[in-house]
């Protein structure tokens, strides 16, 4: 049924979008962490970076799957998924502290790449594209209700 590839497609923009929200709150969380597990200084900013599902095979594929008589069983619908997430490789911010136990010889300490004015930006925006899926979602939720209804 292709409403349910439609869900599949929202649901993935869902997803996604959670995930990049969890992301800008891990660097929220950690825009003071002078140290990290591995000891390799202070926290570095995460980014997501998504990747589209088009679920369309290109021109040859499809006229190949159609001569041979397959049928695609496990085409995904399309959507977005997360590639990968990255760490942010702008420089870090050094601030005069000499009383910090993570300053260096001059009395400067490492602090994370992490802006705030970006963070809630792109929570901002992660938030308005997971809402523009939720309607869509009860758009389409609304659609097959009054399809069924139709049928009665």
């Amino acid at each position: 049924m292709a409403f349910l590839s439609s869900m599949n497609i929202v649901a993935s923009g869902m997803t996604a979008q959670q995930l990049r929200l969890d992301i800008v709150g891990e660097n929220v969380t950690n825009s003071t962490t002078t140290r990290v597990e591995e000891g390799e200084g202070a926290y570095r900013r995460k980014m997501v970076v998504f990747e589209a599902e088009t679920g369309r095979d290109g021109f040859r594929r499809a006229m190949a799957r159609a001569s041979s008589g397959m049928v695609p069983n496990n085409q995904v619908p399309g959507g977005v998924r997360v590639a990968q997430i990255v760490e942010d490789p702008s420089p870090m911010k050094l601030v005069y502290d000499p009383a910090h136990p993570d300053a260096n010889e001059d009395g400067y300490v490492e602090m994370p790449n992490v802006d705030m004015v970006k963070e809630i930006a792109d929570a901002m925006a992660a938030t308005q594209a997971f809402s523009s899926n939720v309607t869509m979602f009860n758009t389409m939720k609304t659609v097959v209700t009054d399809a069924l209804q139709i049928g009665k």
